[in-house]
């Protein structure tokens, strides 16, 4: 049994359980989206629909996104890679030519993601060196069949099918 000593070791080991990536988008009010992608997210309630993410405390993104009172999550599928590291990147600029549409509330929808739920804020929680960040789902859809991108032991991948 390995007692939590230092954050590499308790990064290593949560490593071990794979997530899916979304990217978080939002339109700031001077008409420039903001992006951040996230591997922790997850629904939290049926009744009212509820979802959330948690967004890391130094994030440079993460007040832009706040900022906007609702923000679109995008489920990116398995051939995004490319996308995911545009949008990771702290490059001010690193949603130019990023192809999009505008959900109904405005926020940035990306082409090519698997589906997009958007949302306005529920509740924003502190929870250590992240926040909780919960949203309220106005509206969701498919945007193509396929495959997630996901992310295990600091890398990306895809699914594999079993048989």
């Amino acid at each position: 049994m390995s007692i939590v000593s230092d954050a590499a070791t308790f990064r290593q080991i949560l490593g071990h359980y794979p997530t899916g990536v979304c990217a978080i988008t939002a339109m700031q009010p001077d008409g420039t989206p903001a992006a951040m992608i996230v591997g922790s997210f997850t629904s939290v309630s049926l009744d009212p629909p509820l979802v959330a993410f948690f967004p890391d405390k130094a994030s440079s993104s993460w007040p832009k996104i706040e900022a906007c009172g609702g923000f679109c999550v995008n489920v990116l599928a398995d051939d995004q890679e490319g996308l995911c590291r545009t949008l990771a990147s702290k490059d001010p600029a690193k949603f130019d030519g990023v192809p999009h549409h505008l959900s109904a509330r405005g926020a940035p929808i990306l082409d090519g993601a698997l589906a997009w739920i958007d949302c306005s804020f529920h509740a924003i929680h502190e929870a250590g060196d992240h926040y909780i960040a919960i949203g309220e789902v106005h509206a969701l859809d498919i945007h193509h069949p396929g495959a997630p991108l996901l992310f295990h032991k600091g890398r990306y991948g895809k699914v594999s099918p079993l048989l």
